[in-house]
């Protein structure tokens, strides 16, 4: 099997995933992945492709992950597995998009408007 690689966006972040066969090791840029997410909800989160299909330990994964915060990078990731679990078997697909996994989650952070403190906040009103 050769490698297969798939993107994976959420709020700023992109994950791009690089899966071959392999015994289930995982890193993040150039780092094993519990110490790159030490949340263990997050480890969860990246995993949850993996042991939707039961394929935990039949691929290594390495991944580069930019942008973002740690939560964005993780869930991005987990859209990127999940997306090359579907090139590499399309029996997968059913079981991946029932979870929502396939689903690019577009909600984004609203920009700061001018004469405003944030994006609706208004500034304090003074009467006097």
């Amino acid at each position: 099997m050769e490698v297969t690689n798939t993107v994976g966006r959420r709020k700023t972040s992109v994950a791009r995933v690089y899966v071959s066969a392999g015994q289930g090791n995982i890193k993040v840029n150039g780092r094993e992945f519990a110490e790159y997410f030490p949340v263990e909800t997050l480890q969860i989160i990246l995993k949850q492709p993996l042991t939707t299909v039961n394929v935990a330990t039949n691929y290594d994964i390495k991944v580069n992950v930019r942008g973002g915060g740690i939560r964005g990078q993780a869930e991005a990731t987990r859209m990127a597995i999940a997306r090359a679990l579907c090139e590499i078997n399309g029996e997968f697909r059913p079981a991946l998009k029932k979870e929502g996994f396939l689903t690019r989650d577009a909600r984004m952070v609203e920009r700061k408007k001018y004469g405003r403190a944030k994006a609706r906040r208004r500034f304090q009103f003074s009467k006097r």
